[in-house]
C-alpha cells in the first residue's frame, strides 16, 4: 500500500507540475527554501552568514525545547466561562513563524480567521449547547482538556466538509490547467519522436532551450505520459488484487479501485496545492484521509449493505492508498518547484522520486511494525494497559469516521456547516476577485485553519505579519529595485535557516529517545520552567528576522547605487 500508493503520488504529480507550479501563483515555502538554500551555496559570498545563523538558531530553539526541555513548545490556556470556555494558544515554533513569512499576510490572514473561527467560535458556542465532555472515569475535564476534546470529536469536522468542497472547488478551478498538462504531454510525447527523456543536442543554449523547431526546453520535459499511464495501471493492478483478497467480491472490488484510481489523482491535487499555499509541514493530509474513508465507508455502505462487518477496514484500505498519494504528491511538489527555480530537468527529478518513494517503502513497514511491538497504540489492544502507547490521534479520528458511517453516528450537521461556509468563502472570493481587490479568499486556506489546532494558525499569523511588516520598510524608505530584492532575499535565507535547523534538530532527537525508550532522556529538569522563556526567545527570534529583512545595504550589494 505504501510502495503502490506512494508511486501513484509521484505519477500523479506530472501532470499537475504546470498548472500548480509553472502556472499558479503559489508560495510552496519549503520548496522556495530548498532553492534558497542550493541557490545560496552557489553563490557563496556574505549571503551565507543569513542562512547559518538562523540555522544555528532554529536548531538551538528546537534544542532547548525538545531535547533539554527547559520549556514547553506550546503556550495553551484556557477557561470555563459560564456553560461556554474561553482559549487562547500558540505553538512557539520559529518554523511555523517562517513558514508565515514565506506565504505573506493574505495566507496567513485566513488560516488564522479559520483557526479563530473554530476555536472562538464553534467551540463555545458548541460548549454552551452541550453538556460539558467527561473523563473516562466520569471526571469533568478541564478547561484545555475539554476544548480540544470538542475540537478533536466534533467540531474539527466542520474543517472536513469546508476541505471536502473546497478541495473539489480548486479542482475544477484547475481543470483546464490539468487536462491540458494530459494533452499537451501526450501530444508532445507520441510516437517515435518522444524527446523527454533524451539530452538536447545544444543544452547551452540560453534557459536549456534547444535551437531546432519542436523541442520543449529541457527544464520543461516530464517523464513522458504514455510511460506516466503504463505505471498508473501498473500500480493499481496489484492495489485490486489486494483488495480482491481482503474483500472476496469483484463487484465490489473493481469499483472500489477505480475509487481509489479517482481520489487518488483528485486529492493528489488538492494535496498538492495546499502544499503551496501553506506548505508541506502545514498539509492537512489526515483531512485528505478522513474525507476518502467518508466517501468510501459510504460506498461500501451501498455495495456491502451496514452488516458488512469488515466494512470499516476495508474503507481504511481505501483511504490508506490516497493517504500515501496526497502525501508524496505535495511534498513533491516542493522539490519540483525548487528545481524549476534552481534549473533543474524535471524527468530526472521525477525519476529519482520514484526511487525515493520505492526505498521508503521498503523500511517503513519495518519501523511502523518496531513501534507497533514496542509501544503499541490507543484505541487498539495493543495499547490497553500501556502508558507508553502511541496516541496516534488522527487513526483514531479516521477509525472512528470508518465505523460511524456503518453505525449511523457521524456528526454530518458539523460537515454541513464547513460545506456551506465553503460555498459563502468561494461567493467572497468572487466578489474580491470582481472588485480587482489585492486580498484573495482562496477557500482551503481557510480550511485548513477550521481544521488545524490554533496553535498553529497564530505563529503562522504573526509571520505573515512579519512579512507586512518588512515591506512597509521598503516602503517608507522608498525602497526599490534590486535592493528591495536582496533585502527579500535575506528573509527568505533567514527564514529557510530556521526551518532547517528545528527540523534536522528534530530528526536527530528521536535517536537518543528511541534508544534510551525514555521521552525526556536529555532533560535537564524534573518539569520544563513553563511557555514563558519560549514566548520571549520567539519574540527575540522574530526581532532579529525583522532586523535581518530591512537591514540597510552597502550601495555596491544591491547592484543599483540610487535605489540604495
Amino acid at each position: 500500500i505504501a510502495g503502490f500508493g506512494g508511486v501513484l503520488g509521484v505519477l500523479f504529480t506530472i501532470p499537475l507540475r504546470r498548472s500548480l507550479i509553472v502556472e499558479a501563483d503559489l508560495a510552496f515555502p519549503e520548496g522556495v527554501a530548498t532553492a534558497e538554500v542550493l541557490e545560496t551555496g552557489e553563490r557563496g559570498g556574505s549571503e551565507i552568514k543569513y542562512l547559518v545563523q538562523a540555522s544555528l538558531l532554529g536548531a538551538l530553539f528546537k534544542f532547548g525545547a525538545g531535547g533539554l526541555q527547559i520549556w514547553h513548545e506550546v503556550f495553551a490556556v484556557a477557561g470555563r466561562v459560564g456553560r461556554s470556555v474561553a482559549y487562547v494558544g500558540t505553538n512557539l515554533s520559529p518554523a511555523l513563524l517562517s513558514v508565515g513569512y514565506i506565504v505573506g499576510l493574505n495566507i496567513a490572514v485566513l488560516v488564522f480567521l479559520g483557526g479563530a473561527f473554530n476555536w472562538l467560535v464553534a467551540i463555545p458556542t458548541y460548549a454552551v449547547l452541550n453538556d460539558w465532555p467527561l473523563s473516562e472515569g466520569g471526571e469533568a475535564l478541564s478547561a484545555l482538556e475539554g476544548a480540544e476534546h470538542i475540537w478533536s470529536q466534533t467540531t474539527r469536522y466542520i474543517g472536513v466538509g469546508a476541505m471536502l468542497i473546497g478541495g473539489l472547488w480548486t479542482v475544477f478551478q484547475v481543470r483546464g490547467s490539468l487536462l491540458g498538462g494530459f494533452t499537451a504531454g501526450l501530444k508532445a510525447y507520441r510516437g517515435l519522436n518522444d524527446y523527454a527523456t533524451r539530452e538536447p543536442s545544444d543544452d547551452s543554449a540560453p534557459n536549456g532551450t534547444d535551437r531546432r523547431p519542436g523541442r520543449p526546453p529541457r527544464t520543461e520535459r516530464d517523464i513522458p505520459m504514455k510511460w506516466v499511464m503504463v505505471m498508473i495501471v501498473g500500480s493499481i493492478v496489484p492495489l485490486f488484487l489486494i483488495y480482491e483478497h481482503f474483500i472476496g467480491a469483484w463487484n465490489v472490488s473493481i469499483p472500489m479501485a477505480l475509487v481509489m484510481l479517482g481520489a487518488g489523482f483528485l486529492f493528489s491535487a488538492v494535496a498538492g496545492y495546499m502544499a503551496g499555499l501553506v506548505g508541506s509541514s502545514n498539509n492537512p493530509i489526515s483531512g485528505i484521509t478522513i474525507t476518502t474513508v467518508l466517501c468510501s465507508s459510504l460506498l461500501l455502505l451501498v455495495l456491502m449493505g451496514a452488516e458488512a462487518g469488515n466494512g470499516p477496514a476495508a474503507a481504511i484500505i481505501v483511504g490508506s492508498v490516497v493517504c500515501c498519494a496526497a502525501a508524496i504528491a505535495g511534498d513533491n511538489m516542493q522539490d519540483l518547484k525548487a528545481g524549476r527555480i534552481v534549473g533543474a530537468t524535471p524527468w530526472k527529478q521525477q525519476v529519482m522520486q520514484l526511487v525515493g518513494t520505492v526505498s521508503a517503502a521498503l523500511v517503513m513497514g519495518k519501523v511502523l511494525t518496531l513501534l507497533y511491538e514496542a509501544y503499541g497504540f490507543e484505541g487498539h489492544a495493543s495499547g490497553e494497559g500501556n502508558p507508553g502507547a502511541l496516541a496516534a490521534p488522527q487513526a483514531n479520528l479516521m477509525a472512528m469516521v470508518a465505523r460511524g458511517v456503518f453505525e449511523k453516528n457521524i456528526p454530518w450537521g458539523f460537515m454541513g456547516v464547513g460545506m456551506a461556509l465553503a460555498v459563502v468563502i468561494i461567493a467572497w472570493d468572487g466578489w474580491l476577485r470582481r472588485r480587482g481587490s489585492d486580498f484573495r479568499a482562496p477557500v482551503l486556506a481557510v480550511a485548513i485553519g477550521i481544521y488545524l489546532p490554533f496553535e498553529l494558525s497564530a505563529p503562522i499569523f504573526m509571520g505573515g505579519l512579519l512579512r507586512w511588516a518588512t515591506e512597509k520598510w521598503y516602503r517608507h524608505r522608498q525602497l526599490r529595485g534590486s535592493v528591495v530584492e536582496v533585502l527579500r532575499r535575506h528573509g527568505l535565507l533567514f527564514a529557510s535557516g530556521l526551518i532547517t535547523g528545528e527540523a534536522i534538530v528534530g530528526i536527530l532527537l528521536a535517536i537518543p529517545i528511541v534508544i534510551t525508550e525514555n521521552a525526556r532522556a536529555l532533560a535537564v529538569t524534573e518539569e520544563p520552567l513553563g511557555a514563558w522563556p519560549g514566548m520571549i526567545l520567539l519574540a527575540g527570534v522574530a526581532y532579529w528576522f525583522y532586523r535581518v529583512s530591512t537591514a540597510d545595504l552597502p550601495t555596491n550589494e544591491g547592484g543599483n547605487d540610487e535605489a540604495a
